[in-house]
């Protein structure tokens, strides 16, 4: 039976952000209704694959649900927090946002972990490793059910040709996010590391504070970078997945067949997901091939030789990450 607690929520944040919204009236005291959150619009892929997750769930068990993008509850770490109190349901997160938790959820933002689209499916889609940190956190109130793609991070430069060496970055100030793995990782690749937030970096690059940045490329379109920074270069230097947690009190309350069919969603989901990031990801392309953006293939051996200290450092740390680095290397083909 649901807390309390989640019922005093549900009615709360109905009646404070959600009337109207999903038609409520007040909070559901339905066991079997669940709440899923999450941090981006409506329009995004991941709200188009948890509505495809919720959908396949009320079509094949008795659960109904609710979902309220836009971070309405707060950011990743707040939701995560609701999660493992059992007042959310589920929450799609950044894999980051779990490293508290669980130090071996930075894997992830380990560079080259992944050194290809290929390897990086392989691995997520395959990897006991992958199942096993998924399901580390059963202690902290949450495990994970799925993840989402999104995406390769790649540098993108003011500066004419490609990025393709530690020696074509050194002395380009590079944006990079404010984690001492990102610092650590971009001064590795030979460039001077300079943290500052997203909001920034269209500025910065315009007036010459920073000479690049690292993303993916729907910021070249969807955010103005491709009008100011020509050069995008395919480093590859890490894929981030997105993380879809469900509380335990969720999960231990539904049956075994319920937990096959949750899988079976979110394999769904995630299909429903990519269908739309790869349109996301080929829309801004072109548009930034349009403003004049010159995208390069490279080989990335100098820039995954240049960041093994950070991998091995990982590894160094406990004989489960030496072991899940091991696990994820073992499926490059």
């Amino acid at each position: 039976m649901k807390s309390m607690m989640k019922r005093l929520f549900a009615g709360a944040l109905a009646a404070a952000v959600l009337t109207g919204l999903t038609g409520c009236s007040g909070g559901s005291q339905d066991p079997n209704h669940l709440l899923i959150v999450h941090g981006h619009g409506d329009w995004h892929p991941v709200n188009i694959g948890l509505e495809k997750f919720a959908e396949d769930m009320e079509a094949e068990t008795d659960y109904t649900f609710s979902i309220y993008p836009n971070g309405q509850l707060g950011d990743d770490s707040a939701m995560v927090q609701l999660v493992k109190a059992g007042v959310v349901d589920v929450a799609k997160v950044s894999a980051g946002a779990l490293e508290q938790f669980n130090p071996a959820y930075s894997i992830f933002s380990i560079p080259y972990v992944f050194q290809s689209t290929e390897h990086y499916f392989d691995v997520m889609n395959n990897s006991e490793a992958v199942q096993e940190i998924f399901n580390s956190t059963r202690d902290d109130g949450f495990i994970a059910i799925g993840w989402f793609d999104s995406g390769s991070r790649s540098i993108y430069t003011t500066k004419e040709g490609p990025a393709d060496s530690p020696a074509a970055l050194k002395g380009l100030k590079i944006r990079t996010m404010n984690s001492p793995t990102s610092v650590e990782m971009i001064n590795n690749m030979g460039a001077a590391a300079t943290p500052m937030s997203s909001g920034e970096v269209y500025t910065s690059l315009q007036q010459g504070i920073i000479d690049g940045a690292e993303n993916n490329e729907t910021v070249l379109g969807d955010d103005g970078h491709g009008e100011v920074a020509k050069s995008y270069t395919y480093t590859q230097h890490q894929y981030l997945p997105d993380i879809v947690i469900m509380s335990v009190e969720t999960w231990d309350a539904m049956t075994e067949e319920e937990h096959q069919k949750v899988y079976e969603a979110m394999d769904d989901a995630w299909q429903a997901h990519e269908e739309e990031w790869v349109q996301i990801v080929e829309r801004n392309k072109q548009e930034a091939i349009d403003m004049g953006v010159q995208f390069y293939e490279i080989d990335k051996t100098p820039f995954i030789e240049a960041c093994k200290p950070q991998q091995e450092a990982f590894c160094a740390q406990s004989e489960d990450n030496a072991r899940y680095f091991a696990d994820f290397q073992s499926y490059l083909k």
